[in-house]
């Protein structure tokens, strides 16, 4: 598709091994206001690419942030050293996300989990800043895997 690479200067660009499009379609499924943007097909027989007539690109939006992802193969992973940061402004919304971004993957700490793809989400409070700016709260938060509003807020006023 033509516009597969088209749209805001810089925009994040992953590399999955071979299943791109399935991880673009769980993201799209999860986040309200996404949708799939467009995908390049491999139409080579080449053991470095996909087999012929399947995504090597796909491009998506999550909620209004254009992503493109790739099936680059096994060379190369994803790490806790890129994440999404997914702000909520209710423990509702935080434990929604967990759950679907969860599913499949694993708990790490403080609000970051990572998904049965590989990659990293930091699942946090909208106003996380201000609450671990209070020493109480940060020190609640390095003892959480989920993070929960109303124990942050209570340690914040302590």
């Amino acid at each position: 598709m033509s516009g597969i690479f088209s749209g805001p200067k810089i925009s994040p660009f992953l590399w999955f091994d071979q299943n791109a499009a399935e991880a673009a379609e769980f993201y799209v499924g999860i986040f309200p206001n996404s949708r799939m943007l467009g995908e390049m097909k491999s139409d080579l027989d080449n053991p470095n690419l996909p087999p012929k007539g399947k995504p090597v690109v796909v491009s998506f939006e999550l909620d209004g942030q254009r992503v493109t992802a790739m099936n680059g193969g096994p060379a190369q992973k994803l790490s806790p050293a890129f994440s999404f940061v997914v702000s909520c402004t209710t423990q509702e919304e935080i434990d929604n996300y967990w759950a679907k971004l969860g599913e499949g993957g694993h708990e790490v700490a403080c609000g970051w989990l990572t998904d049965k793809f590989g990659l990293s989400w930091q699942v946090i409070p909208a106003n996380i800043g201000e609450l671990v700016s209070h020493p109480r709260a940060m020190q609640a938060m390095m003892g959480m895997v989920k993070l929960n509003i109303a124990q942050l807020e209570a340690a914040a006023r302590e």
